[in-house]
């Protein structure tokens, strides 16, 4: 079983800069949701920074360590824009 912590140190170690808030959906450990905020974001599709944060877990995600994923990712100026903190 992966931990919160070390899905969080997998999304930073691939963007440094990275705010990242996981979260266990289900209670079981491999249904997960997370938020990543990078300036590494900008100018790029959604589907290319869900790409990156997928890279960033394929080993966890290829054994099965997390089954599913939520994904929510945002700039720093749109994550500004929800009024929220992570």
């Amino acid at each position: 079983m992966i931990t919160l912590n070390q899905v969080q140190a997998m999304i930073q170690g691939k963007l440094p800069d990275a705010q990242v808030m996981v979260k266990d959906l289900t209670g079981g450990g491999d249904h997960l949701e997370a938020i990543v905020v990078s300036s590494e974001f900008e100018g790029k599709t959604r589907v290319k920074q869900h790409q990156i944060v997928y890279g960033a877990l394929s080993d966890a995600m290829a054994t099965e360590a997390i089954h599913a994923l939520a994904l929510k990712t945002y700039t720093p100026q749109a994550w500004s824009a929800t009024g929220q903190s992570i």
